[in-house]
């Protein structure tokens, strides 16, 4: 499953369904030039009515709103968007540039862990079928040898079995990862999307007197909501980092001929079972950068999902860690 292109088709879904704001926009001219009918009478009869001049300059603002409303999809939504879309291909490159030296340096070290257990004669055979048949040949198969060989043979399943299912886990993770990342994209995408079609009647009730925090609060939602892709972008860049700087850690001992590897992955696990909880927490960071309201109930389901999550992850790397805990008793 390419990832890349699934977050490729949400944003040509958005680009697809911008031209049906021009749609709303017809009504929104009505809203608002009723709106401003009785906004330009109001102040014009509060200013007769105490005798004092005509203030044009406030007067202003249901046309300037007008002129907004006629023109949405070019002059608000492609001013906005143009000025955040750097901000998402500046994260979107740091994200690629981590995660391309994260798969250089995993190549590595997967080699690496290879020929140092191809060095150690006791784990060598788990890892190559010419060193199991050369091993096999060194003993014989005298009777005396055939209880050594029968426990390299289960040696050798064990070590295969819990390979598999360790690579299993690890794929589900992986898994869980980019599908939260997909979660995050879609939601977003969702909330663009509605904002942006129905951004005009928004701005339409915002030329009402009494409704003029609808403008405001408009832009701060969908601004709050169009951060959360290169939050979670920073948020993967930042793992992928730590990461890398694991492997090149776990390279470095790699080098010591004496090492024997130990190729549990239990700290990737780990970092993997974060990253999905931390997912969860991108409208949270979202909101501190820009303050929007309006999204309590998402938020709550948001909290209540990550609280569940977090404490399956505990409950995973319990497992993991009664696992090593119980392994190293045994050696």
């Amino acid at each position: 499953m390419e990832w890349n292109n699934l977050h490729e088709l949400l944003r040509s879904l958005y680009d697809e369904m911008l031209p049906l704001s021009a749609d709303m926009a017809t009504v929104a001219k009505g809203i608002a030039g009723l709106g401003a009918l009785f906004y330009v009478a109001l102040k014009v009869w509060q200013a007769l009515s105490r005798a004092e001049p005509i203030d044009v300059f406030p007067l202003l603002r249901p046309f300037a709103i007008g002129l907004c409303i006629m023109f949405f999809p070019t002059i608000v939504l492609g001013t906005i968007n143009a000025v955040m879309s750097p901000v998402v291909k500046g994260t979107n490159a740091m994200l690629e540039n981590q995660v391309l030296d994260l798969n250089q340096l995993q190549q590595q070290k997967d080699l690496l862990e290879r020929e140092a257990m191809l060095r150690n004669p006791e784990t060598a055979y788990l890892v190559s079928d010419e060193e199991f048949d050369k091993k096999l040949d060194e003993l014989g198969w005298s009777p005396s040898d055939l209880v050594a060989i029968s426990g390299m043979y289960m040696e050798r399943g064990m070590y295969d079995l819990k390979k598999s299912i360790r690579d299993w886990f690890r794929e589900l993770l992986e898994v869980l990862f980019q599908a939260s990342a997909l979660v995050i994209d879609t939601i977003r995408t969702f909330f663009l999307i509605v904002l942006s079609i129905l951004g005009p009647i928004a701005f339409a009730i915002s030329v009402w007197d009494g409704f003029q925090s609808t403008l405001t609060q408009w832009l701060t939602r969908y601004i709050s909501v169009y951060l959360w892709l290169p939050i979670a972008d920073m948020f993967s860049s930042m793992l992928a980092k730590i990461q890398s700087l694991i492997i090149e850690r776990d390279i470095d001992m790699l080098a010591d001929p004496t090492y024997i590897p130990d190729t549990s992955n239990t700290v990737y696990i780990i970092f993997m079972i974060i990253g999905i909880v931390g997912y969860f927490t991108v409208p949270t960071v979202a909101g501190w950068v820009i303050q929007a309201g309006g999204a309590g109930n998402f938020m709550r389901n948001v909290n209540s999902t990550a609280s569940k999550t977090g404490n399956i992850a505990g409950a995973g790397t319990g497992a993991v860690a009664g696992n090593i805990g119980g392994r190293l008793m045994n050696k």
